[in-house]
């Protein structure tokens, strides 16, 4: 025994070995003759129903043409939809049947037949054709991709479902099987010619179902967006709750159709409301809106929502009183005005003056009289793309009233003061920072700016004639003859305001 285990083998006793080896791995691979027979009659079952999901593909389509005839605005979307979901499936269908030609064509030769029936195949048993052409020359990886792309498209005709979607997902996995190789690899390697083909023939299948199961869906959706009604009730809806005097009411008439047994979902600036009825509170003047949706369930079952948004008006509490008698207004000032129209907003608002112009400030109207007597203010509104007259009146021009005459000083405080008739020390009125001024004093209703052009200073029995309103040299040095008790009287001023109209003031008298 020793020396048999140490006599080399020859030549011929390892060839042996190697063909006893080659052997049993092909009796391991070796698929009975009856398991290939299972695979022609499933194949041969799998084109009969294929067969049927035609007719009932064609009868679909048929039925959605006849659909799109009838009401082409409707069915329209829906339709060119299921023309792409047909030339997708197509496209696909005949990109497998290629496939499986091919690989009987390597096993069989070129002079088989056209069709790709398992029963049909001369070498059902071949096992390397299928993985050449799907894995060596990478045709699988292309199929594969095919596939997923398909299924892919399939999502995206169902509105990404998610019952659809799983279904799609399970039908067209190309996943990795449990095993750990590659889809391709289980798909094709070391596979028989007649498995390989049964199974593209159940792509084929599959194919074709999930056609029939999306064109069904989309022919569905062409009455989703129909609603059962069983409530009609007539509303009017204005253009404009506002109309002027003049202009035109516009309104819808609608019939309004409804489902009592469904209650949508309304919401308003992202909070629910009640019955669809909505209300907030006012506390601020000016434009205001909402937005909102409105959520329903659909006939087929999918959550449908509905954007909406509406402009309303917040307007003041507003009440006009005219003094008929003091509708005036003066020439060289600013005259300001506040006008409002109800229910419009400030910006569509505007005013024409007649006889003067005028400016805007801060949503206040300036107005200047260019003439004498009287002019007209007219107020416009802009509603719904029109100006429209809203009103207006005439108003009384008028120069302003006469200023009083003021001697102004500092006192010995450094508080600047005005007098007309009071009690002053030389030094006081020779200071600097002395002047005549003209104005309304404290009680002033309006605002005007005066001055001083020209006076007479009346010291004892000389009258010094001064332009300005500055007391000048000459007059300070008559100052200095005036003994107390006595008196500076200054006459005749004159005074211009901003209407350009020169004035005579009344006289002051200071004693010293």
């Amino acid at each position: 025994m020793s020396g048999a285990k140490n006599c080399p083998e020859t030549p011929r006793q390892r060839m042996i070995g190697m063909m006893y080896l080659v052997l049993t791995a092909m009796l391991a691979l070796n698929v009975s003759s009856e398991i290939l027979n299972g695979f022609s009659m499933i194949d041969t079952s799998l084109h009969k129903n294929i067969e049927s999901l035609n007719s009932r593909n064609s009868s679909l389509y048929s039925d959605f043409n006849a659909l799109y005839e009838k009401n082409p605005a409707k069915v329209g979307e829906w339709l060119k939809k299921a023309n792409l979901v047909k030339e997708k499936s197509d496209k696909l269908y005949k990109y497998i049947e290629n496939f499986k030609l091919t690989i009987i064509r390597m096993a069989d030769g070129k002079n088989t037949n056209d069709s790709a029936y398992v029963s049909q195949i001369g070498k059902k048993d071949n096992l390397d054709k299928a993985g050449q052409y799907g894995i060596k020359e990478r045709h699988g990886n292309e199929l594969k991709k095919h596939i997923e792309e398909y299924r892919t498209f399939l999502r995206t005709m169902s509105n990404n479902n998610p019952e659809k979607s799983k279904l799609y997902e399970t039908i067209f996995s190309t996943s990795k099987p449990k095993s750990g190789v590659s889809w391709t690899d289980a798909m094709f390697e070391g596979m028989p010619l007649s498995a390989v083909v049964t199974i593209l023939t159940k792509y084929q299948n599959d194919i074709r179902s999930s056609e029939a199961d999306i064109i069904e869906f989309l022919k569905v959706q062409t009455d989703a967006s129909d609603f059962r009604v069983n409530k009609m009730e007539a509303l009017v809806i204005p253009d404009s709750r506002y109309v002027i005097r003049g202009d035109k009411f516009k309104a819808k008439i609608v019939l309004s159709a409804v489902d009592s047994t469904k209650t949508p979902n309304y919401y308003v600036n992202g909070n629910l409301v009640t019955k669809g009825i909505f209300e907030t509170s006012c506390t601020s003047s000016g434009k205001k809106s909402i937005a909102g949706q409105i959520t329903f369930m659909g006939n087929d079952g999918v959550l449908n929502s509905k954007p909406f948004k509406c402009d309303y008006m917040v307007g003041d509490p507003a009440a006009t009183i005219s003094n008929e008698d003091l509708n005036v207004v003066y020439r060289g000032i600013e005259n300001k005005f506040s006008v409002s129209v109800p229910a419009v907003a400030s910006e569509n608002v505007s005013i024409v003056v007649k006889g003067g112009t005028y400016t805007k400030s801060n949503g206040k109207y300036i107005v200047r009289p260019t003439q004498d007597n009287d002019i007209s203010i007219l107020v416009f509104a802009k509603i719904d793309g029109k100006d429209l007259q809203m009103g207006g009146g005439n108003y009384r021009v008028k120069y302003i009233p006469d200023p009083k005459s003021f001697l102004q000083y500092t006192d010995a405080g450094g508080v600047v003061r005005q007098t007309q008739d009071g009690i002053l020390t030389k030094r006081i009125l020779k200071s600097t920072g002395v002047s005549l001024v003209a104005s309304y004093g404290p009680d002033e209703l309006i605002k005007a700016n005066f001055t001083v052009i020209s006076f007479n200073a009346i010291i004892l029995s000389t009258t010094v004639s001064v332009t300005g309103n500055k007391l000048n040299p000459k007059v300070l040095s008559e100052i200095d003859r005036l003994e107390g008790g006595e008196a500076l009287t200054i006459k005749n001023i004159k005074a211009v305001g901003p209407d350009g109209k020169i004035r005579t003031l009344s006289p002051i008298a200071i004693q010293i």
